[in-house]
């Protein structure tokens, strides 16, 4: 009987795939014998199976090879792949290649490239020009163009542009093929709606700033980064007790994978402005306790495994099924890398890409499945490596983010000392100054004081607000 059951599934699962095989058979001669024509109609046939990883380099070879592409067909060809396939398998291609294409997709990733280069105005001009209004793909090229703009003090195209992608991301949201993609929109969302708030920022514009920080949601998967630019824009607006506030918040358990340096250099910063130089020393020290030993073994892990993605790959999976790796440093900051989204992006596509070999095992043996099974090991081997590629580019971030911060904290460290130094000789008396009163807080009427344990509450995370005085001039 198992076997019966069998042979009908295999009967059922080759006649599903017959027709467009077939097709794709005929199609990979016709390539055999020089005609590139065919590229386009063969991964064609390979979309209508769910074959996309297996698509990539017939689509990828004809675009090497062919001059200038363009068409309603070969456009449709490439952004189905690409919106099942995300966009980091074509950002391998060199620009000249990529420049050859009309598809909005690639005109995008052509213009993320550039903008990477910092050749801002050519990755402006690609596209406003070159990407129609109903592409999927508008509400990230808007968020792209308005970043661009802000870089290039745009203010007000700037906050044009992040509106238009908040309006753009929104009304794709109802009509996403998968939760996975509805999740994608609303982070493009979300910081869009940041992206007015750092644009009000960068124009000095604290007070719009604030508020535009204010309208992100707490249930926002981007809220937990936003916390840190709320805090230094209270900084700059010298509200240094909010400024500490928001900073504690890192200190709940709900943040425990979230790994940010410069908050430590931040609340450092903040104390020595209120000449409160004992805090702010016990927060120097405190770093370098907790980042001084452990940093080195990081740094030799990065050095011993040099450019092997594969090792990075791993490393990313190990963390994700609660393996250890590491010291504590490095557990943390594989798992802040493992926490982006992006990484979630790149890991789903590989876990689909998967599938696709069973579907290819299923075939009759034939020169065709045998080129097949190469290039869809190629395309999945590209992916891991992609992956472990953006693991280790996350640790060199994580890294170099500490390497500044140990020379800030180092800074500030020589500051401290040279004002308690000073303190010293200016000390008249041996009175004991206040550590906080209700009466230092700024509040609105419709904010309420309470009492601060050491307990975090989920719904008050980022309200809180110290109470401290400054103790400069005394």
């Amino acid at each position: 009987m198992r076997i019966r059951i069998f042979l009908f599934s295999w009967l059922l699962f080759s006649g599903c795939l017959f027709g467009s095989i077939e097709n794709a058979q005929k199609y990979y001669d016709n390539i055999k014998r020089g005609e590139v024509k065919y590229y386009p109609l063969l991964a064609n046939e390979l979309l209508k199976e769910e074959l996309y990883f297996s698509a990539i380099p017939f689509i990828k070879e004809f675009m090497v090879y062919s001059g200038r592409i363009q068409g309603e067909q070969v456009n449709n060809i490439l952004e189905t792949i690409i919106a099942h396939v995300g966009t980091k398998q074509f950002e391998v291609l060199d620009d000249s290649i990529l420049n050859k294409s009309t598809a909005p997709s690639i005109r995008y990733i052509l213009a993320k490239k550039l903008f990477k280069k910092t050749k801002y105005d050519e990755a402006l001009n690609l596209i406003k020009s070159e990407i129609p209004a109903d592409s999927p793909i508008k509400p990230y090229t808007l968020i792209l163009k308005g970043s661009i703009e802000s870089i290039l003090k745009k203010f007000s195209d700037a906050k044009i542009s992040f509106r238009l992608c908040m309006s753009a991301a929104g009304s794709r949201m109802s009509d996403a093929n998968t939760e996975a993609d509805k999740r994608q929109l609303e982070m493009v969302r979300d910081y869009c709606h940041v992206g007015i708030a750092r644009t009000d920022f960068a124009a000095g514009n604290f007070e719009g700033a604030n508020l535009g920080y204010l309208d992100i949601s707490k249930k926002s998967l981007i809220w937990p980064e936003i916390l840190f630019e709320e805090a230094w824009n209270s900084f700059w607006t010298k509200d240094y007790n909010r400024t500490l506030g928001k900073l504690v918040t890192y200190k709940a358990p709900l943040f425990a994978t979230y790994f940010n340096p410069e908050i430590d250099v931040l609340n450092a910063l903040t104390y020595m402005e209120m000449c409160l130089f004992e805090d702010a020393k016990k927060t120097v020290d405190k770093f370098y306790e907790v980042y001084e030993k452990d940093i080195e073994q990081v740094n030799k892990y990065v050095e011993d495994n040099g450019a092997n993605y594969k090792v990075y790959y791993f490393a990313a999976k190990d963390v994700q099924e609660n393996k250890t790796q590491g010291n504590e440093l490095m557990v943390n900051l594989l798992k802040s890398v493992v926490r982006d989204p992006a990484y979630g992006e790149l890991q789903e596509s590989f876990n689909k890409s998967t599938k696709e070999l069973e579907k290819i095992k299923g075939l009759p043996n034939s020169p065709f499945k045998t080129t097949l099974s190469a290039n869809l090991f190629n395309a999945l081997t590209l992916q891991r490596d992609m992956i472990g590629s953006f693991v280790r580019a996350g640790l060199l971030t994580h890294k170099g983010k500490i390497d500044k911060a140990f020379v800030d904290m180092t800074n500030i460290k020589l500051e401290v000392l040279g004002r308690l130094k000073q303190e010293a000789y200016a000390a008249t008396t041996d009175e004991k100054r206040e550590r906080g009163d209700i009466k230092y807080v700024e509040r609105t009427s419709k904010q309420y004081f309470w009492t601060f344990n050491g307990e975090f509450w989920s719904d008050e995370l980022g309200d809180y607000v110290f109470a401290l005085k400054s103790e400069c001039g005394q």
